[in-house]
């Protein structure tokens, strides 16, 4: 099936009288760009959520953060983050190499907002904008595909109590996290730690 909807969407939709509102949603909601309301929700946060699947369809998701800015919208189509040093599994980002299909969702807990954005992703080391993001080992640049706000009603509130230390800033070098410390980790680290 193509289209936004899926046979087991469509199946749910039936079962609970929702098709038409489904419908509606999409008509009205769903769109391939990026607007200036979404472009300014999307400079303002200092987290995502990313979904990626890997060549078998097995899912991952996982959480990126930064400061706020982070992610760069580049134009109505493209939107842009740094990969930051993490655990070195590379689960979400290995799996856009095999399957650039990707799910973003961007929330605010303070204001209670939260935007999708599903797309195609590509990785770069030698990206253009890499030094724009000090600390940043690749690039990610996403072309949107289907960009639309989600139900706001279930998301807690939450107010932020401090950013990370870790997040890496122009100028100074990030502590190390105690977990790099420990015997488990600390004899298979990759050479630039």
């Amino acid at each position: 099936m193509t289209g936004f909807y899926n046979e087991g969407s469509r199946a749910l939709q039936d079962r609970f009288d929702s098709r038409r509102l489904a419908d509606r949603l999409e008509e009205r909601k769903v769109r391939d760009f990026i607007d200036d309301g979404d472009r300014a929700f999307i400079e303002s946060v200092d987290m995502l959520f990313i979904a990626t699947a890997d060549e078998q369809g097995r899912p991952n998701c996982s959480y990126k953060g930064g400061d706020p800015g982070f992610v760069r919208v580049l134009d109505e189509h493209t939107i842009a983050f740094p990969c930051y040093d993490g655990n070195g599994m590379f689960l979400s980002f290995g799996n856009l190499l095999v399957n650039p299909d990707v799910g973003l969702l961007f929330i605010s807990f303070e204001r209670g907002r939260r935007l999708r954005l599903n797309g195609t992703a590509t990785i770069a080391a030698d990206d253009e904008l890499a030094p724009a993001w000090p600390g940043a080992k690749l690039v990610i640049r996403v072309r949107a595909r289907e960009v639309f706000p989600n139900c706001p009603r279930y998301i807690h509130r939450y107010e932020l109590v401090e950013r990370s230390r870790y997040v890496p800033v122009a100028g100074t070098e990030p502590p190390v996290p105690d977990w790099k410390t420990r015997d488990w980790a600390r004899d298979v680290l990759p050479s630039s730690d």
